[in-house]
C-alpha cells in the first residue's frame, strides 16, 4: 500500500500507456463489416502440400494428410480441381470415397517425355474413376512459354481421342482471346481470372473479373466457360492498386460468391489451402491464396465482420505485458524529472517494444524459410540495437526538455588573493600549425589575470622551420615562466607531447591546464576556475569549447553550432551523474591525479576523453562550468571537419574496448557513469548500423532486380528500424536546440543538422575501423584558412559518400522502373532508400557550402 501511495503517479502512467497501447491496437484492427456470402463454394483448387513439403524437393503429403484436407473442404463444397496426375495420385480415390467430384489435370512443361507420362497417367485414371467429371491438359503452359498454341492443340487432340469426359486446358482470359484457334480444340474453356495480378483495387476486382468472363462469353458464345482459378491473396507485394491483405481476400471472395450465387457459374476458388512452397516459383504472394492457412486454420469466414489481423489480440497483449514493468521502472526512476519526461520515455519505449513484438511474430504471419529466419534474427538484433539508440536519445531528450533545472550546476568561483593561488602549468601542444595562430594563443595566455602559472609550448614533429621558428623567437621575448620546446621526432602524437610537458612541469604545479593551439582565452580563465580545486575530490574543471570568427561564413556557422549542441545539451546531461567527457582544450586537471594514473595515454588518439574516464574510475569528480573562457577556430573546411570526427569516433571505440571490463564489471563507477559511457556513443554506433542498413538495402535491391522470385520486397515492419532512427534523430535535435539555445536561429539549427547528418558516413567509418583496429593515427585538424581547390578536386574528399549516393539513386530508379511507379510496396522501399540517401546528400551539400566565400559582416 505504501508503494502504491508513493509511486501512484508512476503506476498511473504505466497503466495509462498500456491501456492506450491496447486501445490503439483495437482501433487499428477493428473488424470491418463486409457483405455476407452463402456458405457453399462451387469448387476449390487444391494442392495438398503441408508446411515443409514441396514437389520440387520431392516431399509429398501422406494419404492421411490428404484425406484430412478433403474432409475439411467437404464442409464447403462437393468439387475440387487438382493439377497433376503423377503427384499425390491417391487424391482422386480419396475424393471418391467422400463423394467429391474431381476436375483432374495433367501438368505440362517443356519436356515432351514428361508430358507424355503425365497425360498417360491422367487418361488411365480417368478410365478408372467415375468421379472425374472433366480433365484439364496443361495449366498456363502457353502463358509461361513452355508450349506453343500448336503444341498444346496436339496434346488436347490426343486426350480427346481417349478421354470419356470433356477436355480443356487452363489459361488466363487474354490468352484465350489471343488464340481463338485453341477454342476449337477444347470441349470447354478453363479461364483464370486473377485481378490481383493485373493491379486492380480489391473493391473493383470482382466486377472486373466478371467483365472478363462475359467478354469471353460474348466472344465464344457456344463454349461452356469454367473459371479454373479465381481469388485474392492474403499476403503479397502490392501490384499497382492491388493490395494483398486478409480483409481484401475476404472482401473479394465474399463479393464473388454473393454475386454468382444465383447464376450458373462454374468456378474453383483459388485456392483451398495456402501453399508455402510456391514462394520459390511464384514470389511471396504465391503462398497465400488459400481460404485456410498452411496449418489448416480458417483465415476468414463467409459471414460477419473481418479483422485486419487475426492475431492482433495476442500481439497487443504481449506488447503491453512486456512494456508495463520497464515503463513503470522508468516512471519511478525518473520521477523527479516531471510528468512530461516520464510520458515521453514511456511512449517511445512502448513503441520500440511493440515493433519488436510485431517483428518476433512475423513467422506466425508469414511462411518463413531458413533464409528468411536468418534474416529475421539479424533484423531483431538490429532492432534491439536501434531501440537502445532511440531510448538513449529519449532519456537525453526527456531530461533536457522536462527536468526544469540542473542539480549539478557549478558557476565560476570568486578569485583568491595571489598568495593563495594554486600554481598552474599550462600546456600547449602544436604540430605543423600556422605560427600566427599559435602566437595569438600565447598572447592571450600572457594577459591572464593570474600570478602563479607557467606556460609550456611543445612543438612536436614539425619539419617545416617556418612553422615553429617564429613561435620559438616570439617565446624567447617572454618572461621565464613561458618556455618553448621543439621535439623534432617524438612518439605518441599529442599525448606524447603532453607527457613530455608533464615531465618538464614546475614541481610547484598543483593543476595542469591544456589549451589547443588555436584558442584565445579570457583573462579570468584561471582566476575563477582554479578555486574549484579547493575541493580535494575534484580532478577536472572543464569549460566548453567555443569558436570565434565563424559569423560571416555559413560553413563555419554550421560547424560552430553543430559543436555547440553537445556543450549546451550533452555535457549538462552527463554532468548530472558526474559522467563528464573531458575535452583536450579548456580543461584543468589536478596534477597529482594525472601523474598517479600514469599521465596521458599514448595508445589512444582521444587521450583527453580516455583520461577523464580513468579519473572517474579513480573515484574523482569532474566539474563542468558552462561559461565560455576561450574561443578557437572551426575546422577550415569539410575535409578537416571529417578528419576530426573520424578521429573522435575511432578513439571512442578504442576507449570502449579498453575500458569495457570496468564499465561492465567490478569498479568504482556508479550506475550513471556506466550508463553514459556505455550509451553515450550509441548514436555513433547507430551511424555505423545505418551504414550497414544502407549497404544491405543496395544489395537487396540488386538481388530483387536480378532474382525477383527469390528476393522480394520486405514487409513494412522490416523498414521500421531505418525509418524510425532517421526520423527520431532528425526531429529531436532541432527541438532541443530551440529549448536550450535561444540565440541559435532556425537557419543555424538547419545548418547544424545538415553538418551532423553529413558527418554520418565518416562517423560510421570511424566506428567500424575503431572496432577492428587497435592503433590509430592522430591527425591534427586543419584550422587555418581553407585553400580552395579545383572543381575536379571538389568530390575527392567525399568520394565514398558520392558513390553510395549514386548507388542509392540508381537502386531507387531501377526499383520504380522495374515494379511500376504506382506500386505501393516499391514506393515504400524507394522512400526508405531516399531517407537513407539523406546523409549523403547532406555530405555533398556540406562540401559545396564549404567552398562558398565569406559574407560581408553586418553593419553595427
Amino acid at each position: 500500500m505504501k508503494f502504491i501511495n508513493k509511486y501512484s503517479k508512476a503506476l498511473f502512467i504505466a497503466l495509462a500507456v498500456t491501456l492506450l497501447h491496447f486501445g490503439i491496437w483495437e482501433v487499428i484492427n477493428r473488424a470491418l463489416p463486409l457483405i455476407d456470402a452463402p456458405p457453399i463454394v462451387n469448387g476449390f483448387a487444391y494442392s495438398g502440400y503441408q508446411i515443409g513439403q514441396s514437389p520440387q524437393e520431392r516431399k509429398y503429403p501422406s494419404t492421411a494428410e490428404i484425406l484430412k484436407d478433403l474432409e475439411l473442404m467437404k464442409k464447403y463444397t462437393n468439387r475440387i480441381r487438382i493439377y497433376g496426375a503423377l503427384e499425390n495420385p491417391e487424391t482422386t480415390a480419396l475424393a471418391a470415397r467422400l463423394g467429391l467430384k474431381v476436375t483432374a489435370g495433367a501438368w505440362l512443361g517443356p519436356d515432351h517425355d514428361d508430358n507424355k507420362r503425365e497425360l498417360d497417367a491422367l487418361l488411365a485414371r480417368t478410365a478408372v474413376y467415375p468421379n472425374i467429371e472433366r480433365i484439364i491438359v496443361g495449366n498456363e503452359a502457353i502463358l509461361r512459354g513452355d508450349l506453343t498454341a500448336d503444341e498444346m492443340v496436339a496434346y488436347l487432340e490426343e486426350a480427346k481421342r481417349t478421354a470419356r469426359v470433356p477436355v480443356s486446358t487452363a489459361e488466363p482470359w487474354h490468352v484465350w482471346l489471343r488464340y481463338p484457334q485453341l477454342v476449337k480444340h477444347v470441349d470447354f474453356i478453363t479461364v483464370h481470372l486473377l485481378p490481383y495480378h493485373e493491379g486492380l483495387p480489391a473493391e473493383k476486382a470482382v466486377d472486373y473479373a466478371l467483365e472478363r468472363y462475359h467478354e469471353l462469353l460474348d466472344k465464344y458464345p457456344r463454349k461452356k466457360i469454367v473459371i479454373g482459378e479465381i481469388g485474392w491473396p492474403s499476403k503479397g507485394p502490392t501490384i499497382d492498386a492491388s493490395v494483398a491483405s486478409n480483409v481484401n481476400q475476404a472482401r473479394f471472395v465474399r463479393e464473388f460468391l454473393a454475386k454468382t450465387a444465383h447464376e450458373p457459374f462454374d468456378y474453383y476458388l483459388m485456392e483451398a489451402i495456402d501453399q508455402p512452397w510456391k514462394v520459390k516459383i511464384e514470389g511471396w504472394a504465391g503462398a497465400y491464396w488459400g481460404m485456410f492457412d498452411a496449418e489448416r486454420q480458417e483465415k476468414y469466414s463467409l459471414h460477419g465482420a473481418v479483422p485486419k489481423d487475426l492475431r492482433w489480440v495476442s500481439k497487443a497483449l504481449w506488447g503491453s505485458i512486456l512494456a508495463f514493468l520497464p515503463i513503470l521502472f522508468l516512471a519511478v526512476r525518473f520521477r523527479s524529472w516531471g510528468t512530461g519526461a516520464q510520458v515521453s520515455l514511456a511512449v517511445l519505449l512502448q513503441a520500440c517494444i511493440t515493433v519488436l513484438v510485431v517483428t518476433w511474430n512475423l513467422p506466425g504471419d508469414y511462411y518463413y524459410s531458413l533464409r528468411d529466419m536468418i534474416i529475421l534474427v539479424g533484423l531483431i538484433l538490429a532492432l534491439l540495437m536501434t531501440t537502445a539508440v532511440l531510448m538513449t536519445y529519449a532519456v537525453e531528450f526527456s531530461e533536457v526538455m522536462f527536468k526544469g533545472y540542473w542539480i549539478r550546476a557549478y558557476k565560476p568561483a570568486a578569485p583568491v588573493p595571489a598568495e593563495k593561488e594554486a600554481f598552474v602549468s599550462i600546456h600547449l601542444a602544436c604540430y605543423n600549425e600556422p605560427p600566427e595562430m599559435v602566437i595569438a594563443t600565447i598572447e592571450s595566455l600572457v594577459e591572464l589575470d593570474y600570478t602563479n602559472y607557467e606556460v609550456l609550448v611543445i612543438d612536436n614533429n614539425t619539419k617545416d622551420e617556418s612553422k615553429w621558428k617564429p613561435v620559438e623567437e616570439y617565446m624567447a621575448k617572454l618572461p621565464d615562466n613561458f618556455k618553448f620546446y621543439h621535439l623534432p621526432q617524438w612518439p605518441g602524437f599529442k599525448a606524447g607531447a603532453l607527457n613530455f610537458a608533464l615531465q618538464e612541469t614546475d614541481p610547484r604545479a598543483e593543476v595542469v591546464g591544456v589549451v589547443d593551439a588555436d584558442y584565445v582565452v579570457t583573462r579570468d580563465w584561471l582566476a575563477v576556475l582554479i578555486p574549484h580545486f579547493a575541493d580535494q575530490g575534484v580532478a577536472v574543471v572543464q569549460a566548453p569549447q567555443a569558436h570565434r570568427e565563424f559569423e560571416n561564413n555559413f560553413f563555419r556557422r554550421m560547424s560552430n553550432w553543430e559543436f555547440e549542441g553537445f556543450f549546451r545539451i550533452g555535457m549538462h546531461h552527463r554532468h548530472e551523474r558526474n559522467a563528464l567527457i573531458q575535452h583536450g582544450t579548456m580543461t584543468l586537471v589536478r596534477r597529482n591525479a594525472l601523474v598517479d594514473l600514469g599521465g596521458w595515454s599514448e595508445w589512444c588518439i582521444c587521450e583527453d576523453t580516455e583520461l577523464g574516464l580513468r579519473l572517474l574510475e579513480g573515484g574523482y569528480e569532474l566539474r563542468y562550468i558552462d561559461r565560455v573562457f576561450g574561443r578557437g577556430l572551426t575546422p577550415a573546411n569539410f575535409e578537416a571537419l571529417k578528419s576530426q570526427r573520424f578521429r573522435w569516433a575511432f578513439g571512442a571505440m578504442q576507449i570502449l574496448k579498453h575500458h569495457l571490463p570496468k564499465l561492465l564489471g567490478k569498479s568504482t563507477l556508479s550506475f550513471g557513469q556506466r550508463y553514459h559511457f556505455l550509451t553515450g556513443w550509441l548514436s555513433w554506433l547507430g551511424d555505423g548500423l545505418q551504414l550497414i542498413f544502407t549497404m544491405s538495402s543496395i544489395g537487396w535491391t540488386l538481388a530483387m532486380l536480378a532474382f525477383p522470385k527469390s528476393f522480394s520486397l520486405p514487409v513494412s515492419i522490416m523498414l521500421t528500424p531505418v525509418l524510425c532512427f532517421l526520423v527520431v534523430k532528425g526531429a529531436l535535435g532541432p527541438i532541443l536546440y530551440r529549448k536550450t539555445m535561444k540565440d541559435c536561429k532556425w537557419s543555424d539549427i538547419l545548418g547544424a543538422s545538415l553538418a551532423g547528418l553529413g558527418l554520418s558516413h565518416t562517423i560510421a567509418r570511424g566506428i567500424m575501423m575503431g572496432l577492428i583496429q587497435k592503433r590509430g593515427v592522430f591527425k591534427t585538424t586543419n584550422k587555418g584558412k581553407a585553400v580552395k581547390g579545383s572543381i575536379f578536386g571538389l568530390l575527392t574528399p567525399i568520394r565514398e559518400e558520392v558513390l553510395l549516393l549514386l548507388a542509392l539513386i540508381v537502386a531507387a530508379g531501377a526499383m520504380l522502373y522495374s515494379r511500376g511507379f504506382s506500386n505501393l510496396d516499391a514506393q515504400l522501399w524507394v522512400t526508405m532508400l531516399t531517407l537513407q540517401s539523406m546523409p549523403y546528400w547532406s555530405t555533398l551539400a556540406c562540401q559545396i557550402i564549404a567552398q562558398l566565400p565569406d559574407s560581408k559582416p553586418e553593419q553595427a
